[in-house]
């Protein structure tokens, strides 16, 4: 499933590929996130058209079994059908929202019972049957369901909440060893709070079980950025050499050079979309705000040609602003394109700079400029 190819000599920087069922994916790799079936406002399309050339999305087992449903999925062959993209797709098991939707949540050994969010009614997933949605809806790999305890958490509830996400990885083990599906992978996921002794227990205690690739799980959850990179730094050196690794939902664009820096290989996060719907713009010299009235009058480009997405090259700074303040589509549509553009070459970026040995002054480079341009300042 995944080939190493390359590693970096001053960082744990390392350049793969994974082998899936709808297609092949470098890495180090963005994932687009399509919780529902979908990037909000891009066409499946664009994100395959070179100016993108998206080789991996995100989707959600627990909105997807919400709405549209198994029946439904099923009845079109999967989500890949039913959306009508090829290329390979990664689900997260529903365990985010264990965290996210915790008042509506009640945690047991069997799994856990949700209310609705759309209706109120009940939702009960345990370990299989998330790995059996996951299977309706043709996922090229399948996350395990897990339990992301908040942050700050106290040392009792940490060791309780791993416990019980290790008896769930077990239980989706024996799963898995009964009803894999030709061509579908599957990644366990480390927790462990804060605690570096505990992220290593975890760590360890999910390599016994041999999946397919290990995740990162329960980062970004409020605690400070230096929690979570050592959190990082303490699970990743254990998990196997010739398996990817995923943080999960991570980051800003500097924290991922940071991440890849740590030996990690897959990434998702909604900020690429979901800022440009709120009129934020990234480039390499930090985030632009276009709500700001410093861009009202201004007529340079968001960025230069061929540093941006097609669609998005010639507009002015003052016509995006002019956008984004009258709720127009375009606005959002061409900032969204943008940011994906953004994220995906950056990627591009990475891997080219691990091949060449030159991650390490291009990750200083950028981390620099980036954090340090401040153009709304």
């Amino acid at each position: 499933m995944f080939t190493l190819l390359q590693t970096d000599a001053r960082t744990d920087a390392r350049r793969g590929r994974m082998s899936l069922a709808h297609g092949e994916v470098e890495t180090p790799c963005f994932m687009p996130v399509g919780t529902r079936g979908t990037v909000k406002s891009v066409h499946p399309a664009e994100l395959t058209d070179p100016a993108l050339d998206c080789r991996i999305l995100l989707g959600n087992t627990y909105h997807l079994h919400l709405r549209p449903g198994t029946e439904v999925l099923d009845a079109f062959g999967g989500l890949h059908g039913f959306m009508r993209w090829d290329r390979p797709i990664l689900t997260d098991s529903g365990g985010y929202q264990v965290f996210s939707l915790s008042k509506l949540r009640k945690l047991t050994d069997e799994g856990v019972r949700f209310q609705s969010h759309l209706d109120g009614s009940p939702v009960f997933l345990t370990p299989e049957s998330v790995l059996d949605i996951q299977r309706s809806i043709g996922s090229d790999i399948c996350m395990i369901l897990d339990e992301c305890p908040p942050h700050p958490c106290e040392r009792g509830y940490a060791e309780k909440s791993l416990a019980l996400t290790q008896r769930w990885a077990e239980r989706s083990r024996d799963w898995i060893a009964a009803n894999r599906p030709p061509g579908q992978r599957y990644f366990g996921i480390v927790q462990g709070a804060c605690y570096p002794d505990l992220r290593e227990k975890a760590a360890r205690d999910l390599v016994a079980l041999d999946f397919d690739g290990y995740a990162i799980g329960g980062l970004s959850v409020g605690e400070p950025v230096p929690e979570m990179l050592k959190a990082v730094e303490v699970a990743a050196p254990m998990l196997p050499v010739d398996k990817p690794r995923y943080a999960m939902g991570l980051g800003q664009p500097d924290q991922l050079l940071d991440l890849i820096a740590r030996g990690l290989d897959m990434f998702d996060c909604v900020l690429p979309t979901r800022v440009a719907r709120n009129g934020t713009a990234y480039t390499p010299d930090g985030p632009i705000h276009l709500k700001n009235a410093q861009w009202e009058k201004c007529r340079e480009p968001l960025a230069p040609p061929g540093a941006t997405h097609p669609l998005c090259e010639g507009f002015s700074l003052g016509y995006l602003r002019h956008l984004v303040k009258s709720d127009e589509i375009l606005g959002l549509r061409l900032l969204t394109l943008h940011n994906l553009a953004f994220y995906l070459d950056l990627m591009k970026q990475a891997r080219r700079a691990i091949e060449d040995g030159s991650f390490a002054d291009f990750r200083e480079a950028f981390v620099r400029r980036y954090r340090a341009g401040k153009p709304d300042a």
